[in-house]
């Protein structure tokens, strides 16, 4: 499916690139696992050949997908769920989980609406600030950024202040 030198997704983490595709014995049982290493993270992850799908790893998106991604950030705002700090935060969780790319800037840009409305509580900093990160991340792969390149871009877009 994925070869050495290509660039995912790895939801929850970011983007990464496969350095190397390497079978390690485990338990008793050999198994074919993807070497991918995630730049912003500083780390480096293993992951089940045969499980890459079921974890939602994905190839990278193309550019024309990312401006459109990206344009989505100025979107009409979605009409109002009355829902509490806990149920935003499990649905946020499980949209950055799905490794969507469109579900994580729904993320981020209705977390920056509320931070514009009143401030966020520690929870909600976080997520957004995590979704920001592997947002950011993707960027720096398509586009082939430097970080800082990328969260400037982010910045000018969404006024992450």
């Amino acid at each position: 499916m994925f070869q050495v030198g290509d660039k995912i997704f790895y939801p929850m983490h970011g983007g990464g690139i496969i350095e190397r595709i390497e079978e390690k014995e485990i338990f008793g049982q050999t198994q074919v696992y993807y070497v991918v290493n995630i730049p912003h993270r500083n780390m480096q992850v293993m992951l089940p050949f045969d499980k890459t799908e079921q974890l939602g790893m994905r190839p990278i998106v193309g550019p024309d997908q990312l401006d459109d991604v990206l344009s989505s950030f100025h979107s009409v705002e979605p009409e109002a769920t009355p829902m509490n700090d806990t149920q935003r935060q499990r649905l946020n969780m499980s949209k950055i989980k799905s490794g969507d790319i469109y579900e994580e800037v729904a993320v981020i840009r209705d977390l920056l609406r509320i931070k514009n409305k009143r401030k966020l509580g520690m929870a909600d900093k976080n997520m957004l600030d995590n979704a920001r990160q592997i947002l950011i991340s993707e960027v720096v792969l398509v586009k082939d950024i430097p970080h800082e390149q990328a969260t400037h871009l982010l910045d000018q877009l969404c006024d992450f202040s």
